[in-house]
């Protein structure tokens, strides 16, 4: 079964952390080849990873203070909406 855009995002984290079973990849896998959107939203959340843990290995904090009001608020409503 080929997975509609809102699974590939449902399921992203599981993707990335090579979690999910074979025949879910390989329909993952299906679908990034068909979705220039999917393979961009998959490659910014990759690299939001990277970016991350660098920070963290390089000793960056952040301050709640330090994030622009909207990207706050966007993201919470991303998470609100998830549950």
């Amino acid at each position: 079964m080929t997975p509609t855009c809102q699974q590939l995002i449902d399921f992203l984290d599981d993707y990335v952390a090579g979690d999910l079973p074979p025949d879910r990849v390989e329909g993952f896998e299906y679908h990034l080849s068909r979705c220039p959107s999917c393979v961009a939203y998959v490659a910014s959340y990759r690299e939001t990873i990277r970016i991350t843990q660098h920070a963290s290995r390089v000793g960056i904090n952040v301050e709640i203070e330090d994030i622009p009001a909207d990207l706050l608020t966007a993201i919470l409503a991303t998470v609100t909406t998830r549950k």
